[in-house]
């Protein structure tokens, strides 16, 4: 009786390693087919454009760095040091996320967070040089505690909430972005009128890329270069505005 009971439930025992293998197979077939489906889906043009913005920015921000450093001061060192390792970080985040096929859904979701929140620290970084160097001490600390207390409220929001509707990650951006309007007065005497020119010219640049992003548009050729890729190129130009308005500021 035994000998025939485990012989009956062997086989039984066995098709269930075998369903729960088939399921397990099914899944990774469902995730790798998913994200095929998103590769495909996705402009040809999708993260080029920051890539080649990261390399250009590990160039011009170590030139930058190294020229503050040993012609101005050691403020501009610092200063500057800190807004090329933004400018970096945001444009090689980006592009890591945009270019690689993630073949894991959390990893994806992790790095569109990451992504994100680069983006937050990209623009206190570019307040620091002109905090630092084209304001008052005690002003340009104040303004350095708004713009990277803010950074940290918005990477927060972004990693706690990451469903969030992507406007409201839009006015976030926007409205740490334009807070320099309270300082352009200070900017303009002690950066000049150029400086101050373009880093506003590349707030507008930014502010435009921020709503093509919103609204998904426009989106004309959505195999090749679509609403986000204007979205990333409106970046990069603003990021080309402001830092010439940088150096403008350290010199």
């Amino acid at each position: 009786m035994t000998h025939q009971t485990d012989s009956v439930s062997r086989p039984h025992y066995l098709s269930q390693v075998a369903v729960g293998d088939d399921a397990v197979d099914n899944q990774l077939t469902d995730r790798r087919a998913q994200g095929a489906s998103d590769a495909l889906a996705r402009p040809l043009l999708r993260g080029w454009i920051h890539l080649y913005c990261a390399i250009a920015a590990m160039f011009g921000g170590t030139a930058l760095v190294v020229v503050s450093w040993a012609l101005v001061s050691n403020r501009a060192g610092h200063a500057t040091l800190a807004y090329a390792l933004a400018i970096v970080a945001m444009f090689a985040v980006s592009a890591i996320y945009h270019r690689v096929h993630w073949e894991s859904a959390e990893a994806r979701q992790w790095m569109r967070r990451l992504d994100h929140s680069m983006i937050f620290v990209f623009i206190a970084g570019t307040y620091t040089p002109f905090a630092r160097l084209a304001m008052p001490h005690s002003t340009g600390l104040a303004a350095l505690a708004i713009v990277w207390g803010g950074a940290v409220a918005g990477i927060a929001l972004t990693l706690c909430w990451p469903s969030a509707p992507r406007w409201v990650g839009v006015m976030l951006y926007l409205l740490l972005g334009w807070v320099a309007v309270w300082y352009m007065g200070m900017i303009l005497n002690n950066a000049g009128a150029m400086a101050t020119a373009l880093l506003i010219v590349g707030g507008v640049l930014y502010s435009i890329g921020g709503v093509f992003y919103a609204l998904r548009w426009p989106d004309p050729w959505p195999a090749t270069f679509g609403y986000h890729e204007f979205f990333h190129a409106f970046t990069a130009l603003a990021a080309v505005c402001q830092y010439i308005a940088i150096w403008y500021a350290v010199f």
